[in-house]
């Protein structure tokens, strides 16, 4: 079976929770719900070294540094996730011991790291606001007739952190005409062309796309013409 031959990190041993049935090749136990890959066979944790540790789901950045900090032994764990085409970490196994010393140096400032995390959620927010509206301004910019609100409302949508879409990559982060463009495209595709409807009634999304092509570029189309229209008035 294939499996990552280093963990993410690059240090420690990899453990892989499988998605199919699997024994140790050593000592034949199993099903397994842990295991690690060696010379391309699976084995247990115990025949591994690794019995003694305990699992640390991921979800908690801190604990999981300090954890891993405390441990003189530990490795991560990952599950091979099948659409994406590629392994993703799970959280790590370490020493009983050394998680329960980074649990007390988790609540001896877990207030500290409150305060923080809620001031690096205001910045957050208030730059997040302030792209939003350049995003805005930069449609507005390039296509004078789209109202005011739609623009905003269209950067808002474009521009939601995490959300891979076109104003979080990295040609929206920098405002190119072309990125701020697909995301006009995309508003004016769901919202002033029947597009979602062919797409309900079973239309191919490119068979829908080239039927409703038109009358995007159409919208398109009036959206810049008022601004030189009024440029020539």
């Amino acid at each position: 079976m294939a499996a990552p031959a280093s963990s993410p990190s690059g240090t420690g041993p990899v453990v892989v929770q499988p998605l199919k049935r699997r024994h140790c090749a050593e000592c034949r136990g199993g099903p397994l719900p842990l295991l690690v890959v060696e010379d391309g066979t699976p084995r247990c944790l115990d025949c591994a070294d690794l019995g003694h540790l305990v699992f640390l789901p991921r979800g908690d950045t801190a604990l999981t540094r300090r954890s891993r900090e405390e441990s003189a032994l530990s490795a991560v764990v990952v599950r091979f996730n099948r659409r994406r085409g590629r392994y993703e970490r799970q959280g790590v196994l370490v020493e009983e011991a050394a998680l329960a010393r980074a649990e007390q140096r988790c609540l001896a400032d877990a207030e500290a790291r409150r305060r923080r995390r809620v001031r690096d959620a205001r910045r957050r927010a208030a730059e997040d606001l302030r792209f939003t509206d350049a995003f805005a301004t930069e449609i507005r910019r390039l296509f004078p007739g789209c109202p005011a609100d739609r623009a905003q409302a269209i950067a808002a949508h474009a521009s939601v952190r995490g959300s891979g879409r076109v104003g979080r990559s990295a040609a929206g982060r920098a405002l190119t005409e072309g990125a701020v463009t697909s995301a006009v495209v995309a508003s004016v595709r769901h919202l002033d062309t029947p597009y979602d409807q062919l797409l309900m009634s079973g239309v191919p999304r490119h068979e829908a796309r080239r039927r409703i092509a038109a009358m995007v570029q159409t919208v398109l189309r009036g959206w810049r013409a008022e601004g030189v229209g009024r440029e020539a008035g």
